[in-house]
C-alpha cells in the first residue's frame, strides 16, 4: 500500500494512477476517512490525558464520565480505522516515471535478441509435435482433469526436468536461495499481496472448509492455490526486520502454479499455452530501495541469459501504465517468437513493487546510521525503513517447452534439444513415435 502522506501531498498524481490502472477508487473519499480517523484519534487521545488527570486528582465522578464518552469515542475510532485500511487497500501502486502512458498497445518495445529463424516448410504447431513425439496428451487428461490439462510424458517430463535443473544451477550461482513452497496460502495472504485489489481473483482456486480453524474457532480456513510461486515466496518475511547486511535477499521458488484463465479464448485455450496447472521457476528479491533498479536489471539480465543460452528468439517490453497489475510500478516482459502463431508470446515477467507490499506485509529492515565520528554503526544509531519487493520469471515451464518444440523443430517433425541442456536430457533429440 502507499503511504498516506504521499498520497495527501500527491493526491492528483494519485488519481492518475487510479484512472490509468482502470481502478474504480475514490480518492477523495479515501482523504475524507482520514480526516475523520485522525479527528477521532485526536479526540480519543485528548479524552484518555483528561482521565489520566482525573484519576491523578483522584476525581471518580469526572473519571467515570469520561470513561463513558472515552468509550463511544474509541468504537466510532475503531470503525473510522477499518473504514480507512480497506480503502488504503485499494490504491494501486504507483508507476515508476520511465513507464510509458497508455494502454498494451502503448508497450515499449526495448530490444530484440535475434530474428527468428525462416523455416524452409510450414511449422508444426505445439500440440501436432507433442502427440507425434508421444510426450503431450491432452485428450487423456482431459478424460481424467477436464479441459485445460495435459498430461507430460517421457521426453518432454525430462526436458522439464532439465529445465528446472539447468535454471536453478545458474540462480544458485547467482544468491539465489532454491525454495519448493507451499501451494497453498491464507485469504488473508492474497489480501496483502495486492493482485486482487485490481480485479482478477477470479482467476484464482479457493479451497473451501480446508481445515476448521479460521478466523473464528469453527469457521473454515480458506486457503487459496498459488498462481505463482511468488504468492508464496513475498509473506515469507512477513511482519520482519532484516538486517541490512543481509539484503539483497534473493529466493528461487520451483512450484505448480494454478489458474482459473477466465475469460481465455481461442487457440490459446488449445495446447499448454494457458492450462490450469503450469509449473515455473520464480524469482524474488528483498533489497533496499536504492537497489531496487540494480537489482531488477540484473534479474531482466538473468532471464534474458537463459533465453539465449536456449537459443530462443525473443524481444523485451515494457508495459505501460494501463497494462500494468495492481501492485507493480514497472513490469519488463519477456516475449518468445512462436513459429506457429508467427506471433511474440509473453515468456517472463519482471517487476518491482517498490515498497507497496512490504507496507502491507510489514517487511523493514534496519538501517545502520554513522555516528559523530563517521563509523557505520559505532556510536551511531539504526533506523527503519521498508524494503523493496522484485519478483520476475526465471522460466515458465510449459511455454519454454512450447517454444523449444516449435523454433528446434525438423521437417520430419524431430525435435533438436538447446545445447546446454543435453547433459540434463541424456538426450538430443525427440523422434516422433507415430506417423
Amino acid at each position: 500500500m502507499l503511504d498516506i502522506n504521499f498520497i495527501r501531498e500527491n493526491t492528483e498524481q494519485v488519481k492518475k494512477t487510479v484512472a490509468d490502472k482502470k481502478v474504480k477508487f475514490n480518492v477523495d473519499e479515501l482523504l475524507k476517512t482520514d480526516n475523520l480517523r485522525r479527528d477521532a484519534l485526536s479526540k480519543v487521545e485528548a479524552l484518555r490525558r483528561e482521565k489520566n488527570e482525573a484519576a491523578h486528582k483522584r476525581d471518580i465522578e469526572k473519571g467515570k464520565s469520561i470513561k463513558e464518552q472515552l468509550n463511544k469515542l474509541e468504537k466510532s475510532l475503531e470503525i473510522c480505522q477499518e473504514a480507512y485500511k480497506k480503502l488504503m487497500y485499494e490504491v494501486p501502486n504507483v508507476p515508476l516515471s520511465d513507464v510509458p502512458d497508455g494502454d498494451e498497445s502503448n508497450n515499449k518495445l526495448l530490444r530484440k535478441n535475434k530474428e527468428p529463424s525462416k523455416l524452409t516448410f510450414k511449422p508444426k504447431d505445439h500440440i501436432e509435435l507433442g502427440e507425434k513425439l508421444e510426450i503431450i496428451d491432452i485428450q487423456k487428461a482431459a478424460q481424467v482433469s477436464g479441459s485445460r490439462f495435459a498430461y507430460l510424458k517421457g521426453e518432454g517430463a525430462l526436458l522439464e526436468l532439465a529445465l528446472v535443473y539447468y535454471v536453478m544451477e545458474i540462480l544458485v550461482k547467482k544468491g539465489f536461495i532454491p525454495v519448493i513452497p507451499p501451494a497453498l496460502i491464507k485469504q488473508e495472504v492474497t489480501e496483502k499481496l495486492g493482485y486482487w485489489n485490481g480485479g482478477g481473483n477470479e482467476n484464482y482456486y479457493l479451497v473451501h472448509d480446508f481445515e476448521v480453524g479460521g478466523p473464528k474457532q469453527g469457521e473454515p480456513l480458506l486457503l487459496y492455490l498459488i498462481g505463482t510461486g511468488e504468492h508464496a515466496l513475498v509473506p515469507l518475511h512477513n511482519e520482519e526486520i532484516l538486517e541490512e547486511k543481509e539484503l539483497p535477499k534473493k529466493y528461487a521458488a520451483f512450484s505448480s502454479c494454478f489458474r482459473r484463465e477466465a475469460g481465455s479464448y481461442g487457440k490459446d485455450t488449445h495446447g499448454i499455452l494457458r492450462v490450469h496447472q503450469f509449473d515455473k521457476v520464480e524469482m524474488v528479491e528483498f533489497v533496499k530501495p536504492e537497489d531496487d533498479e540494480k537489482e531488477r536489471r540484473e534479474m531482466l539480465s538473468i532471464a534474458e541469459t537463459i533465453m539465449d543460452s536456449l537459443g530462443l528468439p525473443y524481444r523485451v517490453v515494457q508495459l505501460a501504465k494501463g497494462d500494468l497489475s495492481f501492485p507493480s510500478a514497472e513490469t519488463v516482459d519477456i516475449e518468445t517468437w512462436i513459429p506457429s502463431q508467427e506471433r511474440y508470446r509473453e515468456t517472463h515477467s519482471i517487476s518491482t513493487t517498490t515498497n507497496f507490499q512490504a507496507r502491507r506485509f510489514n517487511i523493514k529492515y534496519k538501517m545502520l546510521q554513522p555516528s559523530s565520528l563517521g563509523l557505520m554503526g559505532v556510536g551511531g544509531g539504526s533506523r527503519m525503513e521498508f524494503v523493496h519487493i522484485l519478483n520476475g520469471t526465471a522460466i515458465a515451464i510449459g511455454r519454454a517447452i512450447i517454444a523449444i518444440l516449435e523454433n528446434y523443430q525438423q521437417e520430419d517433425g524431430t525435435v533438436l534439444i538447446p545445447e546446454v541442456l543435453q547433459k540434463y536430457t541424456g538426450f538430443s533429440r525427440i523422434s516422433p513415435k507415430s506417423k
